[in-house]
């Protein structure tokens, strides 16, 4: 079932819109979208590695800004979309205690956590409740975003054909291992 997945993914990689899409998933994943732009940007980059910075500059610009609108939904839209988002990830156990630390060492937080497979749109959407100030929060965003984004290309770019390689080998196993990473950001996340 993946294969045909995976190789669909390397066939649009090839499409001229492809970046496009990967920029509106990246956007959307740093506001509010559940999945993260590395499925679209690691099989681009291996299909076309001559675009592989040009790929990590759109996924992490559109990541940035798409960072500013959940920035957006924690200081305006808390009670209504905030709270949705909160509820969708179930973290209200651990709101308040994450809270306080961010309030304290969000920069940190938001550089840190930042370039982890947790969610961004969480780190966002805590950074506008707490109304951290703007500039920080675009220093930070940009710190985390491109280091996050840099080093899957720096690894693609010294290793891609063994990445690829080892994708299409076990893809089942490579899958169940980003699952576990992505699962274990979120819940490393609500352990704060």
């Amino acid at each position: 079932m993946l294969r045909p997945l995976y190789n669909w993914i390397l066939r649009a990689a090839g499409r001229k819109d492809a970046v496009w899409w990967m920029a509106g998933v990246s956007f959307a994943e740093s506001s509010f979208f559940p999945l993260p732009p590395d499925i679209m940007l690691v099989p681009m980059c291996l299909a076309e590695p001559k675009k592989l910075w040009w790929y990590t500059n759109i996924c992490a610009l559109a990541s940035l800004v798409g960072g500013f609108v959940g920035y957006a939904i924690g200081l305006y839209l808390f009670e209504s979309v905030g709270r949705w988002i909160f509820d969708l990830y179930d973290l209200w156990s651990s709101y308040h205690s994450f809270s306080e630390s961010f309030n304290e060492l969000g920069p940190w937080f938001l550089i840190l956590k930042g370039i982890t497979p947790i969610p961004y749109k969480l780190l966002a959407i805590m950074a506008g409740i707490s109304q951290m100030d703007l500039v920080i929060f675009a220093l930070c965003s940009v710190v985390a975003r491109f280091s996050r984004y840099y080093l899957i290309a720096i690894l693609l770019h010294f290793y891609g054909p063994q990445v690829q390689e080892l994708i299409e080998k076990r893809l089942m196993l490579v899958t169940t291992v980003v699952l576990v990473i992505v699962v274990g950001g979120l819940l490393s996340f609500k352990l704060v």
